[in-house]
């Protein structure tokens, strides 16, 4: 239950001195169906610092002729150089809509809910303002992978322009590192790599030697697990992915030993939905909706990361509600259902942090993934079937994620953004004028 009094301690983050911030509230009837929408930006919305056309159309179909949004939209992205409000700034100008910082949601978000490391002395790693966002969710004591390598000179020598010159100067020394944040892929891969394994090979302190026997290492927390995204290039990118690929590769080579993540957070993880939704959640009660939000639509173009994460949180949605189904049922004398029956989910595909859940009533009933054809996927593309053979498959998610063909497969598949707008509020009986 320590993720869900971590949800619940994010949700009075929206609502200070609220003391019911917890419980849904609405004031006016909503006689339409009751929705809320997570739209992914890359390859969805934009493919680098391009406009996809059909984003401003759909749009245009959201906000009413004041421009205020008709219903509760989130954007769920896997990037994480960029603080909420950078972001929301340039989907504003991408989007000719207003977008706030409290739609936007990147991979970091959840870590404002890892209270537990905020006040430890933490190595960051990715690129853009790494240090304003680490404080932003709460961090206190903060190390950049600059700021380690200016404190022990001669850490990083790869690059003959960058090592020292003539006399060695002297290691000014640092607090011990607690743990590891990585934000996302950084831009000098082979310096983060290095220094990352220095301070998890010496447990924090860089001044000591290496010790392979130092197992299990320091706390890891990585947000984004994209192998690949897409921007205005012709074929995918490497992704933070790739990095964490490269680091789990150096870490098991140099000792034998698997690298172990204390949290894994980001799209397809659990907990990057549960707190997705309670954004949604909350746009819903300033909207003055009636009724709570029954179903999510998340819209993607990255099969792995979109449609696994949007029908992984699905399936839990549905285990979640199955024990309250089955109370109703005995309380009214029906006959209730067989038992429900789901795999196993791992404290990785968690977020790393298990009791996710909250009471079933508490919960949307569903969530459906849309895949969209502008970014990653393309339509000459073959999905797994859920009776494939997984073993001769590409698996291009995470290593600590069990690869469950049939959640790769979405709900609908349409063209563009705009096609799957459309497709939502048909679903919903809503007009779209």
């Amino acid at each position: 239950m320590q993720t869900l009094r971590c949800l619940r301690s994010a949700w009075k983050l929206f609502q200070p001195g609220s003391e019911g911030a917890a419980r849904r509230h609405y004031s006016h009837p909503c006689s339409r169906g009751s929705f809320g929408l997570l739209f992914d930006i890359d390859g969805v919305l934009v493919r680098g610092q391009t406009p996809i056309p059909a984003a401003k159309q759909c749009f245009k179909k959201l906000v009413d002729h004041q421009g205020k949004y008709k219903v509760p939209v989130v954007f769920v992205t896997n990037a994480g150089n960029s603080i909420r409000q950078t972001k929301a700034e340039h989907l504003s100008h991408v989007l000719d809509v207003e977008v706030s910082p409290e739609q936007v949601m990147l991979s970091h978000s959840p870590l404002r809910m890892f209270t537990q490391f905020h006040q430890m002395c933490v190595l960051v790693s990715g690129q853009g303002p790494v240090e304003e966002v680490a404080h932003m969710l709460g961090f206190q004591n903060i190390v950049t992978i600059d700021k380690l390598r200016e404190s022990y000179p001669l850490l990083d020598i790869v690059d003959h322009n960058r090592r020292p010159k003539g006399s060695i100067p002297p290691t000014k020394g640092l607090q011990q590192i607690d743990a590891v944040i990585l934000f996302g892929e950084p831009i000098r891969w082979e310096t983060n790599l290095q220094l990352i394994l220095d301070v998890l090979l010496t447990n924090g302190n860089p001044d000591r030697n290496w010790n392979n026997m130092q197992y299990p290492h320091i706390p890891v927390l990585a947000c984004n697990m994209d192998l690949m995204w897409m921007t205005e290039a012709k074929n995918p990118r490497f992704g933070h992915g790739m990095f964490l690929v490269c680091l789990e590769s150096l870490y098991k080579k140099v000792t034998g030993h698997d690298l172990k993540y204390e949290a894994l957070i980001g799209k397809p993880s659990i907990v990057t939905y549960n707190y997705a939704e309670l954004l949604v959640r909350k746009q819903a009660e300033r909207l003055g909706w009636a009724t709570p939000v029954k179903r999510l639509y998340a819209i993607g173009d990255n099969p792995m990361a979109d449609i696994y994460g949007a029908n992984l949180y699905n399936r839990h949605l549905q285990a979640a509600q199955y024990p309250q189904a089955q109370t109703r049922a005995k309380q009214s004398g029906a006959h209730a259902q067989a038992g429900y029956q789901t795999p196993n989910t791992t404290s990785t595909e968690l977020g790393g942090t298990p009791g996710v859940f909250g009471p079933g009533s508490d919960l949307p009933e569903a969530c459906r993934s849309i895949l969209v054809c502008t970014g990653v996927y393309s339509k000459e593309e073959e999905l797994p079937s859920d009776t494939g053979h997984t073993e001769q498959r590409t698996f291009h998610g995470h290593r600590d994620f069990g690869f469950d063909p049939s959640l790769m497969q979405p709900s609908f598949v349409v063209q563009d953004v705009n096609d799957a707008v459309e497709l939502v509020f048909e679903q919903e009986g809503w007009p779209l004028d």
